[in-house]
């Protein structure tokens, strides 16, 4: 029986796991990351990318590989089967990124394993993860590898990334509360042509049911469409190309033929979720922390957003650098609230796509086509669909400034512009000042706190204000100008017990 240690070990190697493994790595946490399936996987599953995603991205210089692969989509057209109701579009959405990538998971698995590869973490593969022991000192797993023999570890944190039958979450007695939804679905990577607006995604209500259509690439779409009830607690069989063919005729615009089909499937939707994201010296994130509808598709964007939260804090922690129990106390604190906004959301969207009755189906597609017709609504709903407007307004790592403009407010994503350096790149996870520094406080400050601040300081939001901004691009501080006092007492609450 082996004994080995390190820092971290990641549970789990889809995309969250992947999304975790980088960003520690690139902070200099040693990392073991271990998938007990022996390859990654080859399908569509999980398809889009949102505006927000790629901005964290891009802190570990990642994007790139993403942006040639995949196809930018701006726009989602609602009908009622061949009549238009509402037309949203994100290509006006404040980012860098004003746009849906559309990728399949596989690819996505792919670009971040050969990423976290780079960066010299290995994917062991063939290797399951069957118990572990959390104690004040560490975690102490068990891992058994294809061959049966079993491996004792030894690290200071566990990370759960490993999906809907997570271990780590079962092994932790975690409840997984929530429930399955009573109807089939019908899921086809397929070829499309004679598709309106190609390049869009469209989502049409139907008297007999919803059809939802992605372009993937070239004439390469995801569709979905919900089939009925189960009968009896049984799924119906896979779809057939001629059942695909059927919905398309039925419920979309006409005159669309399908042909060469990459993958057909049912799935039914769970909508559950844990109360709380960590015990003790453990982690879960991702599926193993919450499955909701794919409407919206923003679930694996919710689990590489965990990811990119923790991160971080234990990079510091790891180093010494910041309190353990204030930074990683923030993480179920901050990312838990995001899944339940994320599980209500999908499900209502769900609920209203499946409302059935001609009387509710014509109320609903008035009231929508008159809702959807007011700019400030159309504004909002792109970013809650790009995630822009994700943050932690209640976040117990929130300071208390009295800042009285517009700018971004304690908890708030920072403004991102493009080509603007990211805050929380490099190899150190750092905060960032956006601030004038006529008196040199600033600089004093950045000196004294160098491993916890950037070199330099950044021109301020709007003129009057001090922002001070996480790694991960959202606003720890917002005060006056000049209230210097604020940030040094917000460093030292977040420093104290480190011996700095």
């Amino acid at each position: 029986m082996k004994v080995t240690n390190s820092n971290v070990l990641i549970a789990g190697a889809g995309p969250v796991g992947l999304a975790i493994a980088a960003d520690l790595a690139r902070y200099g946490v040693s990392v073991r990351l271990i998938e007990k399936s022996p390859e990654r996987t080859d399908k569509s599953k999980a398809l889009a990318l949102w505006s927000r995603t790629l901005e964290l991205m891009d802190r570990m210089n990642c994007a790139a590989p993403f942006l040639t692969t995949g196809k930018k989509v701006i726009a989602v057209n609602v009908t009622a089967g061949k009549q238009p109701i509402a037309r949203v579009t994100v290509d006006g959405v404040k980012s860098p990124h004003p746009y849906s990538l559309m990728i399949p998971q596989c690819d996505t698995e792919e670009i971040l394993g050969d990423f976290v590869t780079s960066l010299g973490v290995k994917i062991e593969r063939n290797v399951e993860l069957t118990d572990f022991v959390d104690s004040a000192d560490g975690v102490t797993s068990t891992l058994r590898h294809l061959d049966g023999t079993e491996e004792t570890f030894k690290s200071g944190w566990l990370i759960g990334s490993d999906g809907a039958h997570s271990t780590v979450r079962r092994k932790l007695g975690m409840e997984f509360a929530g429930e399955t939804m009573p109807s089939s679905w019908v899921i086809a990577d397929i070829h499309l042509s004679n598709v309106p607006n190609p390049d869009e995604i469209l989502v049409s209500w139907h008297a007999e049911g919803i059809l939802a259509m992605f372009p993937i690439l070239g004439t390469r779409y995801r569709v979905i469409a919900d089939s009925g009830l189960i009968n009896g607690g049984v799924a119906p069989a896979n779809p057939t190309m001629e059942d695909v063919q059927s919905i398309l005729d039925v419920r979309g615009p006409g005159g669309i033929t399908a042909s060469d089909p990459v993958w057909l499937t049912r799935f039914t939707i769970n909508e559950r979720k844990v109360a709380n994201y960590r015990s003790g010296r453990v982690f879960v994130m991702g599926d193993a922390a919450h499955i909701h509808s794919p409407a919206g598709g923003q679930g694996m964007n919710t689990g590489i957003q965990d990811a990119f939260n923790l991160a971080w804090k234990l990079a510091m922690v790891s180093r010494g650098l910041a309190d353990e129990e204030t930074l990683l106390g923030s993480y179920s604190a901050e990312r838990s609230p995001i899944a339940d906004d994320v599980l209500k959301g999908a499900g209502r969207i769900t609920e209203v796509a499946l409302m059935r009755g001609d009387f509710k189906q014509a109320v609903r597609n008035h009231i929508t086509s008159f809702i959807f017709g007011l700019s400030p609504v159309k504004k909002k709903m792109a970013d809650v669909l790009t995630e822009v407007s994700i943050g932690y307004p209640n976040s117990p790592l929130n300071g208390r400034g009295q800042y009285p403009g517009a700018g971004p407010r304690e908890g708030e994503r920072a403004p991102v512009e493009v080509d603007d350096p990211c805050v929380g790149a490099g190899d150190t996870p750092r905060f960032a000042l956006y601030a004038n520094d006529g008196d040199g406080r600033g600089s004093a400050l950045i000196a004294k706190y160098d491993n916890l601040l950037e070199p330099s300081l950044r021109a301020p939001f709007e003129r009057g204000g001090l922002w001070l901004v996480r790694p991960d691009g959202y606003v720890a501080l917002a005060t006056r100008h000049g209230q210097w006092v604020e940030v040094e007492q917000y460093l030292e609450a977040l420093t104290q017990g480190t011996g700095r």
